[in-house]
Formats: C-alpha cells, sequence, structure tokens
C-alpha cells in the first residue's frame, strides 16, 4: 500500500513541517511530495490538492484509499503506527501533552500573529513589539512549568507529539531573538529539540529557499 505526504514549501509550510517531523520520528516510511504554496502557483496548486483533499491545503497523508487532511491528525495516525511511542503512557501525563497539541493547533491563542513562520527566514528581521515580548513570555512560562511537572528532558518527559507541534513555534520566536533568561529550562529544551536530525535536515532546506515575504510584516 502507498503512503503518500502532500507537504508543502519548506519555508512557508508550518503545518507540513508537523507532520512530517512526526512521521520522521515515528520512522514511518512514505513518499513525499512537496507542493509549491507561494504566490502566485498557490491557487492551482491547492485546487489540485482539493481533488482529493476537502480542505484544499497540505499537509495531506494519502495511505491506500484513505485521505487524512489534517496535520494533527497525521500526527496522532503517525503515533498509532508507530505503536503509541509518540505519546506517553500514562493518562494524566498524555492528557497534558493533548492539551499541550490542542493549544497550539487552535493558534495559541493568537500567539504572536504577525511573527509569520515565514519571517523566520527573512535576512533582516524586525525587533518584536513588548505585545510580542509578553506573549512569548506567556508560552515560555508554560514549557517551563511543564518542564519542571515532567522533569524532561522534553515537554512530557520522552519526545512526544507536544515537542514536536512546537518546532516551528521555536524556530519564529527564536528567529527575533526575545528575551527567555527567566526560562533555562525552556531554552535548554528548544535547543534540544532543534538539535534533532529530522529538524536540521526540513531547516536546511528551508534556508536554501528564497525567502516568501507577506504583507503586515513590519
Amino acid at each position: 500500500m502507498s503512503r503518500i505526504l502532500y507537504s508543502g514549501t519548506r519555508n512557508a509550510s508550518s503545518w507540513a513541517f508537523r507532520a512530517w517531523l512526526a512521521l520522521k520520528e515515528a520512522h514511518i516510511d512514505f513518499e513525499e511530495r512537496i507542493v509549491d504554496i507561494r504566490v502566485p502557483q498557490r491557487f492551482d496548486n491547492l485546487a489540485r490538492i482539493q481533488a482529493f483533499s476537502p480542505p484544499g491545503a497540505v499537509p495531506v497523508l494519502v495511505e491506500g484509499d484513505h485521505v487524512i487532511y489534517d496535520s494533527l491528525a497525521i500526527m496522532e495516525y503517525a503515533n498509532d503506527l508507530s505503536g503509541g511511542r509518540l505519546l506517553p503512557l500514562d493518562p494524566a501525563v498524555r492528557a497534558t501533552a493533548r492539551s499541550l497539541l490542542a493549544w497550539q493547533h487552535a493558534g495559541l491563542s493568537g500567539l504572536c500573529a504577525r511573527l509569520s513562520f515565514e519571517s523566520a527566514f527573512y535576512p533582516d528581521r524586525r525587533a518584536i513589539t513588548a505585545n510580542e515580548q509578553a506573549e512569548s513570555e506567556r508560552v515560555a512560562t508554560t514549557w517551563e512549568s511543564t518542564l519542571e511537572l515532567c522533569g524532561g528532558p522534553y515537554l512530557v518527559g520522552q519526545l512526544s507529539l507536544a515537542d514536536l507541534a512546537f518546532v516551528p513555534t521555536v524556530i519564529r520566536l527564536l528567529a527575533h531573538a526575545p528575551d527567555l533568561r527567566a526560562y533555562p529550562l525552556s531554552v535548554e529544551w528548544a535547543s534540544r529539540l532543534l538539535s534533532r536530525p529530522a529538524v536540521e535536515e526540513w531547516m536546511q532546506q528551508a534556508r536554501e529557499l528564497p525567502p516568501v515575504y507577506l504583507d503586515g510584516y513590519r
């Protein structure tokens, strides 16, 4: 049975990044087809995706006759295929991981909406605003308390979907250098996460692409 992940432009597709990471870290074999989601070709390319996936977006995982068209669903599926290696066994700790996943999937309550994933690759990045610093501290406070509770080295102990879901957020926040000196566990966790081979593989390819400039970044 074939298993195909329709992914997106490396420096512009944070949702595909999460799904791709989950499959990689679960050691799941798959074929990847990268869809160029840059304007103007974005519209025609995603229209072709909509022919078999209702949202007309990436990521999409096609396995035989089954179409899985949401990044969180793909991440959960990767965990299932791996025998559950990317979620904790303890029900309470697993619920903590899923709470973090849900918060990230819902947009982190609008965290730094103008700090897009694309902006992490801009050669000249602006300074963050006071509000963006406060929002960065809010999410770092959650990371810090979760790491303290579960003891590390990752958010709920061993590497989980919760960590992988936050990778693009970590990248775009750290690219704008918020002051996180009050959150040493989070800084160490972020460094550990970004040094994982799968993350480095995606990021190396992303850095080789021309930046994708979006309106509103100023």
